[in-house]
């Protein structure tokens, strides 16, 4: 067994394969570029080297860098992660060559799968089922159209050397076949330094399941079940679950036998997962395989009762599979949420800063312990006070539950984005939220088309109705009345000045456009030792107890007498006195007052925000690496205006209206801030 091994990645994989070598007494090395020194990984590890500047390009994809580090510090062995240059056969091979091992598959497997024009053509010689499409790399956008329309629309148009979702499109017409063909090479030469790029026909309502594999170097392959990937947002996957709600046992069986003869057609060692799109019929069609762990790769962990990272590193020992396919075990149900650093009611665009507050729910099952199943498990490479850099992708954290079933994993996924505090930046935990509480999610209806089809028109706070929506005009309520009761307990009030709190509120609840809503609300029985009240709103009637403290960001308690936990913040939006509660997706921001305050807020008068039609504003932190239009210019709604790149996405900017470009006000190059105007129209 090695006694030392260097992680060539960053972020939670980087923290996940860490906490496995610690538990079988390796030593580890982390690799970190300039904007990550203070990062998790670093602190994690036994060593650390520093291996270049910010940007993937002059850091992480740095092989000669990396086998450097291998070399200065001892590691016997490579981690590659996911992303990066897990699947770069070339690196693969170039580690071996200088005698240090990969832990991951040989190079010639990778090199055969991790192209995916040729990997169709292995597939489809082992036997596996494959899609229609033209298999060979496409040179220009025209030629692109031109085999999109004999496949017939729509069409999928892919990075030969894509992944992650990366240089990836769906083209439904000639204009986004020739676009997205564009979008594609840049992105795929950006990402991983191939812009080959291919199509084949997109099977419509298409499930994404796929196969998770386990190979060794004696020859033996197993498949560990399932895992169902279809709710995804723009070809990236938001849920993970591991079993399928879909797919027979018959099924099952069919896809990881077929799985398994490709990996022994390619001699596969390591963990792999072979990816297929499943029909309305359960008709099932090679897509790819990803030749290294998969960020779901937790899911499996909790209904298998297995390390994967652990199993990759003995493999890679030269051990033989502990266990046969007869052995593989199904074990409950898994859930896992990725949290991203990303604005979904700004139609998810990368948000990127300090996270002012980190605080996860409480956990109960940890990375690299299998003894500990059924619960909730956090796994992440931030921390409290932690940067999330534009430089790489948006993910946070990877909230992982296990349940008895699928709806208890359900119940315990939302309980746990219920407690899961971040600030500082946006994420989508309100989207997920709203996911899990989707009647046809819930049900087990749903297709990659999914979050298209439902949030058509993008993601806005109304679209999460709150089972009871009086319960967060009670807590807004409750939230007030602890801190008017901090208030008067304050030593040194004048005799007879002191503050008096009363029973009879208003919970105003503050609506776009100064469209309020008032809640009359009655708080009665109030205790300051128990942090009990009961809170009268409409008809109903609220028992809170709680021992929040104020200025806690999280509040936990029993609301007559069953058990809740809720997000709370103060001071939020325009407002410096509105109270924002938040639970079950859905968000009340509020101002208490009294009767009489309530009376006088009426009169205010509202102050709309400034007009900024005028402007193309910057929609996130990010590069600007193209302005389309000049000063002068006539531009149509539609017409591209400006392309900004952050976490190694690009992000088109469209102009919404006709208009003629009067100045553009930042330039090529430069980095910009959330709503910095980049063009103003006359």
């Amino acid at each position: 067994m090695f006694e030392k091994i260097l992680i060539a990645n960053r972020g939670e994989i980087a923290c996940r394969v860490i906490l496995t070598a610690r538990k079988m007494g390796i030593k580890t090395v982390a690799v970190y570029s300039d904007a990550d020194k203070d990062a998790r990984h670093v602190e994690l590890a036994d060593e650390a080297v520093n291996i270049g500047p910010a940007p993937s390009r002059d850091s992480y994809l740095q092989a000669d860098k990396i086998i450097a580090a291998c070399k200065q510090t001892g590691a016997q062995a490579v981690h590659p992660g996911y992303g990066f240059l897990s699947e770069n056969a070339g690196f693969a091979k170039r580690v071996e060559e200088e005698g240090i091992v990969f832990i991951g598959p040989k190079h010639y497997s990778i090199a055969a799968m991790g192209d995916k024009i040729e990997s169709k053509k292995l597939a489809g010689a082992a036997g596996v089922n494959c899609i229609p499409g033209v298999n060979d790399a496409i040179e220009t956008a025209e030629k692109a159209v031109e085999i999109a329309q004999g496949i017939g629309y729509p069409v999928m148009i892919k990075a030969s050397a894509g992944g992650g979702g990366k240089g990836l499109r769906v083209a439904f017409n000639d204009k986004e076949a020739f676009e997205g063909f564009t979008s594609c090479r840049n992105e795929a030469r950006n990402s991983f330094g191939d812009d080959r790029v291919f199509i084949e026909k997109f099977v419509e309502e298409p499930r994404h399941i796929e196969i998770q594999l386990l190979g060794d170097s004696h020859g033996n392959v197993i498949y560990l079940n399932e895992r169902e990937c279809s709710i995804q947002r723009r070809h990236q996957k938001v849920i993970e679950e591991a079993p399928s709600p879909f797919i027979s046992d018959a099924t099952r069986k069919a896809m990881g036998e077929q799985a398994v003869a490709l990996a022994k057609a390619v001699k596969y060692e390591s963990a792999g997962t072979v990816e297929f799109v499943v029909g309305k019929d359960q008709s099932f069609y090679f897509l790819e395989m990803n030749t290294r762990l998969q960020v779901e790769h937790p899911v499996t962990e909790c209904i298998t009762g297995l390390d994967l990272v652990e199993l990759m590193i003995r493999v890679a020992a030269g051990e033989i599979l502990p266990l046969a396919q007869k052995d593989v075990q199904r074990n409950g149900w898994a859930i896992e949420c990725r949290i991203n650093a990303e604005d979904p009611f700004r139609s998810f665009l990368p948000s990127t800063g300090r996270l002012v507050r980190f605080q996860p729910p409480k956990e109960t099952m940890f990375a690299a312990d299998i003894a500990n199943l059924m619960g909730v498990r956090v796994d992440t490479g931030v921390q409290d006070g932690g940067e999330i850099p534009m430089f790489y992708d948006s993910m946070i954290a990877k909230l992982i539950v296990h349940g008895k079933d699928r709806l208890d994993a359900i119940a315990k996924m939302r309980e746990a984005l219920n407690a899961f505090v971040i600030r500082g930046i946006s994420s989508n935990i309100p989207f997920q939220a709203a996911l899990l509480a989707h009647p046809k999610f819930v049900a087990g209806d749903f297709n990659t088309g999914f979050i298209a089809e439902n949030y058509a028109q993008g993601f806005h706070a109304e679209d999460v109705p709150h089972a009871d929506p009086d319960f967060l005009v009670a807590l807004a309520a409750y939230v007030n009345r602890r801190m008017l009761g901090r208030a008067a307990g304050i030593s040194g009030q004048m005799p007879g000045h002191g503050v008096m709190v009363g029973e009879a509120f208003v919970v105003i609840g503050l609506g776009a456009g100064g469209a309020n809503t008032e809640h009359p609300v009655v708080v009665r029985d109030y205790e300051a030792k128990s942090g009990s009240s009961r809170i009268e709103t409409g008809a109903n009637s609220y028992e809170i107890c709680s021992n929040w403290h104020l200025g806690g960001a999280r509040i936990r308690g029993t609301v007559n007498g069953q058990p809740f936990a809720a997000q709370v913040e103060r001071g939020v939006g325009r407002n410096p006195l509105a109270i924002r509660v938040a639970h079950n997706g859905t968000r009340l921001d509020a101002l208490v007052l009294s009767p009489r305050a309530a009376k006088l807020h009426a009169l205010m008068p509202y102050k709309a925000p400034p007009d900024m039609s005028r402007f193309v504003l910057s929609p996130m932190p990010g590069l600007l690496v193209e302005v389309a239009v000049l000063p002068g210019q006539k531009v149509q709604a539609g017409e591209r205006v400006a392309v900004i790149e952050a976490m190694k996405m690009e992000n088109v900017l469209f102009a919404t209206a006709d208009g003629v470009v009067g100045k553009v006000l930042a330039g090529k190059g430069e980095s910009l801030s959330v709503d910095q105007p980049i063009v103003e129209f006359v």
